[in-house]
């Protein structure tokens, strides 16, 4: 029978379709499944329409058969079928797309929305198949055609006899190569496992027939093979289910299934959106953070669907990466996507639904942060050094997104609290939100920086995450309170005793001040000194705690703190440097020094030179 040539530059097209419009292979087992979907719906919104036309929904299926000897991979569905002419237009044209066509003439019915737009995918089968057979009968005709092609050389179309009902697709495949097995495409436990990946939703069912195993009748040893029919797909997502339907044990059990995570999770939400663009999600905050969360291997993202047909594993687009710990997917008919449906062809689509499920994410963190503290608690210690980033990153650009999300511990009875709840308790005459960073609380509580605001009877906010401190730069402000370290030049009040002290010991500052202008920009008494006889302070935007994490950062630039040192000049100890000062200028001068290292130990930093520092203390002790 002579060949008929492919249409619309037919060649080079379809070199393009095998070649480079599909990443993966495995794709064109999706794409013949959605095009006997849309066949389906087109047989069933026909039945719908007219009143005459009485059916069974069991009639409605699609059907997988696996010959290895034959090496042929078939699959049949009972849809609407196609006549020679639909064959030669539908199928001898490649791009020309008789789902768009329909889904153009006729209006959604009862939930049926055809799939297909383009036309190409079902040449996909070329990238497997050495020989493609299409045998299709349109339903109520009694003549079938078979239409049949090896590739870019063209097809052939015959009337045959054949009692099929609906469309049956015919691969033969290609031999195995050294780079290519493509006779995995003939082994029933991976059909199922491309069937459960990308068409797990199709809301018909995906039949195929399995070979068992059982004992022969009589016997405790021998074995027998027998074949069962199973159903594949599990057909009604959940996400498409009624809210009232569904239980939270349901939502859980969904979220195990997908692999989401293997904790409970915290919250699941579930929306569906009419608007521009209309979408169902389905979200899931978990309870623990995966063990990669925090590295460059995470890989953030939802589950992207089309009318319940999976198209992206992993769409990073629809998540902000200070909420890249939400798990779920996204439904939508409304996105327009490329060829291969791998990609979306515009973005504007994508930020839409983006923004709407940040919001929507933003708004029920909140409401379980009020509704149930302990749980939010339970995620904040999971996830919220990603909220900190987030504040952190892009030079503030989320920053008012997620500032009411923060916790901090705070000295008050050393609880997690929010922004808002310590300004909601400042006193009248406090005019900053304090903190104060370090390793650890035990050792923040203890600086000697936090005496004097703790004094004022002040809540001080413990910072004991790297990132803490740098988000905190980046917010300024809240609530038009300014943050202030304790360890800063200026915290605010003054002591009018270390005021006095200063102007009447400016010589002894002075030499203090030379001998450590190598260590440190300053020298002044302290106004926020009590029980203590020194500390360390900063002139500048760059933190002690900061000069830290930089200098653990790979490429560290060498940035360094603007330090100060502060004496108490209350403390004995300011008494015996004034006292050196005025009898043994060597004395004073390792004083000065023994005090300076003194407040690098309690700020954990290291000692330059220890050997000096032991040599000095024990001059000073004999």
């Amino acid at each position: 029978m002579s060949k008929t040539e492919f249409k619309a530059e037919s060649k080079r097209l379809l070199d393009l379709m095998i070649h480079s419009i599909y990443t993966h292979k495995e794709i064109f087992l999706r794409e013949l499944i959605s095009n006997a979907s849309d066949a389906l719906d087109k047989r069933y919104y026909i039945a719908l329409s007219d009143e005459n036309t009485e059916f069974d929904k069991s009639d409605f299926y699609i059907y997988i058969d696996i010959d290895k000897d034959a090496r042929t991979l078939t699959l049949s569905d009972t849809g609407i079928g196609m006549s020679k002419e639909e064959m030669e237009s539908n199928l001898g044209t490649i791009a020309k797309s008789g789902s768009f066509a329909f889904k153009k003439d006729n209006a959604p019915k009862d939930g049926v929305d055809i799939i297909g737009q383009f036309g190409v995918g079902f040449y996909s089968a070329f990238m497997v198949s050495d020989l493609v057979t299409v045998r299709s009968r349109v339903h109520g005709s009694e003549e079938c055609y078979e239409w049949e092609s090896s590739g870019s050389d063209g097809y052939s179309i015959k009337k045959i006899d054949n009692a099929l009902n609906g469309t049956q697709v015919i691969l033969t495949l290609k031999q195995d190569t050294e780079d290519e097995n493509y006779s995995e495409y003939l082994q029933e436990y991976r059909i199922k496992q491309i069937v459960k990946k990308y068409s797990d939703f199709i809301k018909y069912p995906i039949q195929i027939e399995v070979t068992k195993k059982r004992l022969i009748e009589g016997s405790d040893k021998d074995y027998e093979d027998y074949t069962e029919e199973e159903t594949l797909n599990s057909m009604v997502p959940i996400w498409r289910k009624n809210k009232n339907e569904l239980s939270d044990e349901d939502y859980d059990r969904f979220y195990q299934d997908k692999h989401f995570g293997f904790d409970k999770p915290i919250k699941h939400i579930h929306v569906n959106v009419d608007g521009a663009v209309s979408y169902t999600a389905l979200l899931y905050i978990p309870q623990s953070a995966p063990y990669d969360f925090y590295t460059k291997e995470y890989e953030k993202g939802l589950e992207l669907y089309t009318n319940g047909v999976l198209i992206m594993q992993k769409c990073a687009d629809l998540l902000p990466d200070h909420f890249s710990f939400v798990q779920g997917l996204v439904d939508s008919a409304d996105l327009s996507l490329n060829i291969s449906r791998e990609l979306l062809q515009h973005d504007r689509q994508l930020k839409h639904i983006a923004k709407r499920i940040q919001d929507k994410v933003k708004s029920e963190l909140l409401s379980l942060q009020t509704s149930d503290r302990e749980a939010y608690e339970k995620f904040f210690e999971s996830f919220g050094r990603q909220l900190k980033y987030g504040v952190y990153a892009d030079w503030g650009a989320h920053k008012d997104i997620l500032v009411d999300l923060l916790l901090f511990v705070s000295s008050f009875e050393k609880k997690k609290t929010t922004l808002a709840e310590y300004v909601g308790r400042m006193p009248e005459d406090q005019k900053y939100i304090y903190y104060a960073t370090g390793e650890n609380i035990d050792k923040i509580a203890k600086l000697p920086q936090a005496e004097a605001v703790a004094d004022k009877g002040y809540e001080i906010l413990y910072f004991t995450d790297d990132i803490d401190e740098f988000a905190i730069k980046i917010l300024e402000k809240y609530s038009e309170k300014e943050f202030r370290s304790v360890s800063s030049g200026d915290i605010g009040f003054e002591n009018d005793t270390a005021k006095e002290a200063e102007d009447d010991d400016k010589t002894l500052i002075e030499f203090v001040k030379e001998t450590l202008k190598d260590s440190v920009k300053d020298v002044k008494l302290s106004a926020r000194l009590k029980s203590h006889p020194v500390c360390l302070s900063v002139d500048g935007a760059l933190s002690i705690e900061m000069e830290k994490v930089l200098a653990n950062m790979p490429g560290n630039p060498g940035a360094k703190a603007e330090k100060v040192l502060e004496l108490n000049p209350e403390h004995a100890l300011y008494g015996t440097l004034k006292a050196y000062f005025n009898s043994d200028k060597s004395k004073c001068e390792k004083l000065s020094k023994v005090l300076y290292n003194q407040a690098l130990l309690i700020e954990g930093l290291a000692v330059s030179d220890p050997v000096a520092y032991a040599n000095d203390i024990y001059s000073l002790l004999v």
